[in-house]
């Protein structure tokens, strides 16, 4: 019986040689005729540990890592076949600590299939949620969802339920679910992992959502930067076609529903709803006004779903174990799993999937390991590059969307960046305004200008100009950009500018004055 070997196909893994082991492995492997399957898997999310290479044995899998192609030869010798020790050996895969405090319900198969074999995705659980699905009317489904208490992975945080009901009682003959994986937050990388991990998974989400609203097509639509995803997703796309759960009569059920692709040029803009869908459309990315709604009038002005990665690849867990099961996870009205995305200056950097409650400073020092550097942890930002700087005093905060709003944060996408004490957080705002003016699609007033005038008014408190009088201005900047941008690319840019000032006072007293004083 051929022992199965698995080195992973993740882009995450491929930027540190994965590819290189495989090719190193198959060489040694015919070389030695050993009759080995090998198998490249979407990555487990431990990235520090990357690329890590499991075996299949009779007590589980084994785990080793991180691997070189120098190293494959001395693994061999060593029992890798048998899940021997060695050096690099993990142990038994499913006992390492990072993976077992996890509670992986959206990435439950991610690392452990292989992506494009829709038996194994079958042989996992795959498509149960789908099966229930076409059993049930619309309505019913929107009210899975609604109970289960899911809610936007993708930043905002709106209910799923809501959105896919106004889409349901919007009459249109056609209807759209569009899928944005326009991944552009730093330290985020939990939609690529899917859609290279378990891209059937998104294919069954996306399937019971164009069900459950009366959608026939769907779009996912990634950017450039993206070119494994794209391709991983392409072929699983061909493939659910072949085997009919897509296509004119999903499963035989006479609800239809097809989907395909689309290329964005990463933009940032591009990663609101609006603008997305205006690039769908074949436009220049630019934020449109609201109203109408999406759910209303969306993609070539018909009524449109436009989900998250996350959101919908939750939904086909929801729809196989009950809207009960998943709901039991989280707190407040925060219920569910949330997959973590931990970057930075940190240790342990990969993604951690768990209920909603863990802390902040559970995150970081503890699953994270605290910095690379080893030097203290000066700050934390939560969110992508609109998050807000939280600094060690507030890592009591629990991972919530209404705990973080509470201190002037936002969960966004996850994505956790950690700085250590070396970091200068009068640049970081700097950054964020210089950011915003950059990617701003340039439509509103206070996101085009308010954001080139912040980064002239940082300079200024830099260089000792009235630094007393510039802070105020850059309040009054941030108040404006806040509640006058037309989207969120500056209306949250007050975010990171504002909390860096806040808790970090110490790093805008003009430099001069800093250099003097050291």
């Amino acid at each position: 019986m051929s022992v199965k070997i698995y080195i992973p196909g993740d882009s995450g893994a491929l930027a540190v040689g994965a590819d290189k082991v495989a090719i190193r492995m198959a060489e040694a492997i015919a070389a030695r005729d050993l009759d080995v399957e090998i198998v490249r898997n979407g990555s487990r999310g431990l990235y520090w540990l990357e690329p890590m290479i499991e075996v299949e044995t009779a007590r589980g899998r084994v785990a080793y890592g991180p691997v070189r192609p120098s190293d494959v030869d001395g693994l061999l010798s060593s029992g890798l076949l048998e899940g021997s020790d060695h050096p690099l050996c993990l142990g038994t895969t499913a006992d390492i600590p990072y993976l077992k405090r996890q509670t992986r319900l959206t990435f439950a198969r991610c690392g452990i299939t292989d992506p494009l074999s829709l038996d194994d995705y079958r042989s996992h659980g795959g498509l149960a949620g789908l099966i229930n699905a076409v059993a049930m009317t619309p309505a019913a489904i929107v009210q899975e969802v609604t109970d289960s208490g899911l809610r936007g992975r993708g930043g905002a945080g709106f209910p799923t339920g809501i959105k896919w009901k106004t889409v349901l009682e919007t009459g249109a003959t056609q209807k759209y679910i569009v899928c944005n994986a326009d991944e552009g937050d730093s330290g985020t990388f939990a939609d690529r992992m899917i859609m290279e991990g378990d891209p059937f998974v998104l294919i069954e989400g996306m399937a019971i959502a164009g069900i459950a609203v009366g959608a026939s097509k769907g779009y996912v639509y990634t950017r450039s930067e993206y070119p494994h995803a794209i391709r991983m997703m392409t072929r699983a796309i061909e493939i659910a076609r072949k085997n009919n759960i897509l296509g004119p009569s999903v499963l035989g059920s006479g609800h239809s529903f097809d989907m395909e692709v689309r290329e964005g040029a990463g933009a940032y803009v591009c990663g609101e709803e609006t603008a997305l869908l205006e690039s769908l459309e074949g436009r220049r990315g630019v934020v449109r006004a609201k109203p109408p709604l999406p759910a209303h009038k969306g993609f070539l002005g018909r009524p449109t779903v436009v989900n998250n990665v996350i959101s919908l690849a939750s939904v086909p867990i929801i729809m196989d174990k009950g809207a009960d099961h998943y709901r039991d996870f989280g707190m407040g009205r925060s219920r569910g799993t949330i997959p973590v995305q931990i970057a930075g200056n940190v240790k342990h950097g990969g993604l951690f999937e768990a209920a909603f409650g863990m802390t902040l400073g559970d995150l970081v020092d503890d699953i994270g390991g605290g910095t690379a550097s080893g030097r203290p942890v000066k700050a934390v930002q939560v969110g992508g590059p609109l998050g807000a700087y939280f600094p060690r005093e507030m890592f009591d905060t629990p991972f919530d969307y209404e705990a973080f709003t509470a201190k002037g944060g936002l969960i966004g996408h996850a994505g956790i960046v950690v700085f250590d004490d070396t970091a200068d957080m009068l640049k970081q705002a700097r950054f964020a305004f210089e950011f915003c003016a950059i990617e701003s699609c340039g439509k509103c007033t206070p996101c085009r200008i308010g954001s080139t005038r912040g980064v002239e008014v940082i300079d200024r408190i830099a260089a000792g100009i009235e630094p007393e009088k510039q802070k105020d201005l850059v309040a009054d900047l941030c108040n404006t950009m806040k509640f006058g941008s037309l989207c969120a690319l500056g209306g949250f840019t007050p975010y990171p500018v504002m909390s860096a000032l806040t808790h970090f006072p110490d790093d805008f007293k003009p430099r001069q004055l800093a250099e003097a004083a050291e």
